[in-house]
Parts: C-alpha cells; structure tokens; sequence
C-alpha cells in the first residue's frame, strides 16, 4: 500500500509540474509566477529594479497589487538608462511624481491582454490596433515580421522582448524603451 501511494503521488506532480512549469517565465534572472500579482513578481526581476523604484515613487504599488487585471508594458532598465542623462533621477524626485505617474500608467492597459490577443487586434485593425492606456492616451500596436512593437504618441517605438509573463492580477509584456505620452 505505501508503495502504492508513493507512486501515486509521483505520477501526480509530474502531471501537475509541466503545466506550472510552462506557465512561470524567466525575467530578469528571476522566475516570474502566476500565482503572483505584478508587484510581488516584478520586484525580482534584476532587470526592472529601475521600474519598481519608479513605482514606488509615484504610489502606485497597492493600484499594481490590485485585482486589476492589468496588461503592463514593463521597460528593463537598459530601456530607461536609453532616455536623456538625468531623466530618471528628475522623475523621481517627489515634485515630479504627477508627471512620473502618467508615465508609468502610460505602460498600462486595463484588461488582461495576451500576445495572441495582441496580434488578434493589429490583424482585425489591418496592421494597426490602437490601446487606451490607463493615463487617457493611446499606443499603437503593430507586427514587424512576428515582433509586436509599440508607438507612442511622440512616435517612439519599442518592441515586446518578452511576451505573456502571466500574473494574478493581469501579464507583463517586457519592452526595451520606455513609451512617453504628449
């Protein structure tokens, strides 16, 4: 009988261990969970420590922590250390938190939208789907070959380097440039 549980058991994580597996991505040198929400998984990315300091510094960590869900365009830190010397630092002083929060929620879509989803959109826009951000503005979606890029409003783009890193709360979508509203 015990030998039989032992196998049972077995056989069970090894069922269940394939579908946990493939839905836990890699950012950053860190495993991003489902389980978890945006925050709790983004604080362990080495590559987004720029991100969450710039969160913490606007107030939006309990909004992230929300039931959203939320489809965030999560920059790396290459992709703010790209925007003029001193940029980040100004942001991130508390007289600039107005400015720094439209920014962040500019990264941010209300609903949970997935890359397949993504793409949906573009090819039933004829190329281009438009995305309302939780700041008011608008990104432009659109296909380079198979790569999703975004265009802001001033025209920057930036393309999804890693897709669909699943949340509680909504999916991250890795980006390598920040988006900037007018």
């Amino acid at each position: 009988m015990k030998k039989f549980l032992i196998v049972a058991f077995a056989l069970a994580a090894i069922a269940i261990a394939p579908k946990t597996y493939a839905q836990t991505k890699m950012v950053g040198g860190a495993a991003m969970y489902p389980t978890k929400d945006i925050i709790d998984n983004a604080v362990n990315s080495k590559d987004h420590t720029t991100l969450v300091a710039a969160v913490k510094a606007a107030g939006l960590v309990e909004t992230l922590k929300g039931a959203g869900p939320f489809t965030v365009f999560a920059p790396t830190n290459e992709a703010f250390a790209k925007l003029p010397a001193g940029t980040v630092d100004n942001l991130l002083k508390p007289e600039n938190k107005a400015t720094l929060t439209k920014i962040l929620t500019y990264h941010v879509v209300a609903g949970r939208l997935s890359a397949a989803d993504l793409v949906a959109k573009i090819k039933e826009g004829n190329g281009k789907a438009t995305l309302k951000t939780v700041s008011g503005g608008t990104l432009t979606a659109m296909l380079k070959g198979k790569k999703v890029y975004l265009v802001d409003e001033k025209g920057g783009e930036s393309w999804v380097t890693i897709a669909d890193v699943n949340q509680s709360n909504g999916v991250i979508h890795v980006v390598n440039a920040v988006l900037l509203p007018n």
